[in-house]
């Protein structure tokens, strides 16, 4: 199942994750090293300020720093795509227009949510989108998470993307993944540029067969992801398939166990980055579970621990 529209970003995009200090700085040395790793691994393109960047962490000084500077030392090796979400409608297109002004290629923005309660129902959303897409000349891509606490169907999605120009890639991480991307590109049709998976490849082999076209994953290991988009790119499914199980444990690890650390975890590991320390308040990873994550990555040889060697 694909789509028919030709889509400008496909392959695999990884998180970005923002190395601190341990004192809890920007470490903006790292920062780079972190990029220039991502790319040599096999990037197609990156994401900066997600979640899995600890973009809850940062102030909007710090966003507009790390911004800049990722996208200078990218220097359009790939392309970027900049999280500008916020629950102000005025804020994310101000964020949105000052990230494409530096070079975003697409911004990832989830809908208007705030806190365990604070939401709006379907009409504010979709005028959320309009407007955002009124203020840039970039694509959209809806963050479709559990985060966010807020349903958005497929039919929903749909109407978006066939009702507002900007809004057409669709990155989708709720339960049911594969069913969801399959409604949405039966009812979007062309208006789905890109379908794609996320939440660490976690269901990426189904929904690759659904027909995502891209994926977002964690930054620690593209090299070992990307070759399963390619064969199954390729009409290979048997390939996709064994490659697929063989990473499948560090998938895992990092989906289920270690999270947004295990990319800094390895980095760290690696000589990549100097420090893998969360920002205060959210604790460190346990040395167990970062025993578990490197042993289980030593056993796949991905790039991550070799690269500054």
């Amino acid at each position: 199942m694909t789509t028919t529209r030709s889509a400008r970003f496909r392959g695999i995009f990884p998180v970005v994750p923002t190395p601190f200090t341990e004192s809890g700085a920007l470490d903006l040395q790292s920062q780079k090293r972190c990029v220039d790793f991502m790319i040599d691994a096999g990037s197609d393109g990156l994401c900066i300020l997600a979640n899995f960047s600890e973009q809850f962490l940062l102030s909007d000084e710090e966003r507009e720093v790390l911004t800049r500077t990722v996208l200078e030392h990218v220097a359009g090796r790939v392309p970027v795509i900049v999280t500008t979400t916020h629950f102000s409608t005025t804020v994310c297109a101000e964020r949105s227009r000052r990230a494409q002004d530096m070079g975003a290629a697409m911004l990832m923005v989830m809908p208007p949510y705030h806190g365990a309660t604070f939401r709006v129902p379907e009409p504010q959303i979709h005028d959320f989108y309009a407007r955002l897409s009124d203020a840039v000349d970039v694509p959209i891509m809806v963050q479709d998470a559990p985060a966010a606490g807020t349903a958005l169907s497929a039919a929903f999605l749909a109407k978006m993307a066939r009702e507002i120009e900007h809004v057409a890639y669709f990155k989708i991480e709720t339960a049911g993944a594969a069913s969801k991307l399959r409604e949405l590109i039966r009812l979007g049709g062309d208006a789905i540029e890109g379908p794609w998976d996320g939440e660490e490849a976690i269901t990426l082999l189904p929904d690759l067969d659904a027909g995502a076209t891209g994926s977002m994953t964690g930054g620690g290991y593209p090299d070992g992801i990307r070759p399963i988009i390619e064969a199954h790119r390729a009409g290979d499914r048997d390939q996709a398939f064994a490659l697929y199980q063989r990473w499948l444990p560090l998938i895992n690890h990092e989906n289920r166990q270690s999270g947004f650390l295990a990319a800094k975890a390895l980095m760290k590991e690696g000589g990549v980055i100097a420090c893998e320390a969360p920002r205060h308040p959210w604790p460190a990873m346990h040395p167990e579970t970062r025993k578990g994550l490197i042993e289980t990555a030593r056993r796949l040889d991905p790039l991550v621990l070799r690269w500054a060697r």
